[in-house]
Formats: structure tokens, sequence, C-alpha cells
């Protein structure tokens, strides 16, 4: 073979091979992905999304949240927020939503309001941790003093459109029941520190 039928051949594998990584890069799924542009990265949350309770003054309002690349196969979705802080002994969940549609690929601001005004028709929320006694957002309000807590937000694509869990079911209960229906998940982390009595 001279050397210019082999440099044919090989330029010809190298094509083919690019060809064939350009389909395998064009059939892989997206990315399972979320952000909010409420809660950038590197930041910590600010007052407007932390809670107005339990000696707390922030405006309690849940955060406005994307995602996309949802997994094929999805037929609901569940948000979670859950600071792995402890004490408590098991962290703190500060807000669960779960039924959302398949196609949902995002929650408004306020979405997570008394009543869920802005979730989408059929989605409900679960009652979060310790003395939160309303199916609400309740957002950061770690005690002074503390270190900066870190609040995951994961959203979950499950393989149900409704997850079976009474009304009266524990926030633990609840994401028990979600992680063993999950198919995928993301999630962003974000910080928290309340300042001091004297406002340092």
């Amino acid at each position: 073979m001279s050397a210019r039928l082999l440099q044919f051949g090989m330029l010809i594998g190298a094509l083919a091979s690019m060809v064939a990584l350009a389909n395998l890069v064009a059939a892989a799924p997206p990315k399972f992905r979320v952000t909010s542009p409420d809660l950038p990265p590197g930041k910590p949350i600010s007052e407007q999304y932390t809670a107005n309770e339990f000696g707390c003054h922030g405006g309690n309002q849940s955060p406005a949240l994307q995602w996309s690349g949802t997994p094929a196969g999805t037929k609901s979705l569940a948000v979670t927020m859950f600071d792995p802080y402890k004490p408590p002994a098991s962290g703190w969940w500060h807000w669960i939503v779960y039924d959302l549609p398949a196609a949902t690929t995002g929650l408004p601001p306020r979405a997570g309001s008394v009543g869920g005004a802005g979730l989408p028709t059929g989605a409900k929320q679960g009652v979060p941790d310790g003395d939160a006694p309303q199916p609400h957002y309740y957002g950061p309000c770690p005690d002074i003093g503390d270190p900066p807590h870190h609040y995951v937000i994961t959203v979950y694509a499950l393989s149900v459109a409704h997850v079976d869990v009474p009304a009266t079911a524990t926030a633990a209960d609840v994401d028990y029941v979600i992680a063993g229906k999950a198919i995928g998940k993301a999630s962003i982390t974000r910080s928290y520190q309340r300042p001091s009595a004297d406002g340092k």
C-alpha cells in the first residue's frame, strides 16, 4: 500500500470516528439540572427568602426555580428544601412540594405560599419540620451564633404520577416515599447565617 493510500485510509478512519462521536454526543440525554434566578451561586440567601417567624424577620417568600433535562419516563416531579445542619439530629425540612405535573419546568416566586396559589393544578405541599404547622414554605431561620447553614433544594423526577402519602405524613415520611420513586434528581445548595442580635 502506498503512503498516499495509507494516509487516505487513516483520514477516512478518523472521519468515521468523529462521526460516531458526534452521534454519541447527540444521542446523550441532556443533564437534569436546576437553577434559581433568586439564589445566585456563591451568594448567601437574601432576607427576602428567609423566615418571618421564630424570631426571624425575613420575607418568607419561596424563590423562583427553573429546571431542564427532565429524564425520560418522568410521570411527576417533587421539590424539597432541606437543611442538614445538626442539631436537630436529622436536619430540618423547610419545604416539600409533590405531585407536580411531569411537564413542569419551574416554579415562580412565592409558589410556596399558604394555599399554594402559585403551584400547578394538583400539586401539593407537605408539612415541614419542627414547629412549622402549616403546609407551605418556611424560609431559613438558624439560631443566632450558628455557623452558616447550607440549604439543599432538590428537584426529583418520579416514576409515579402521584405520591401516595396521607395529609398527616411528616416531611421525613414524604421524602422517604419520594426518594424511593425517584428516577433522577438535580440540586443546588445555598447558605445563610443569621445576623447576631446587634446586627453584625
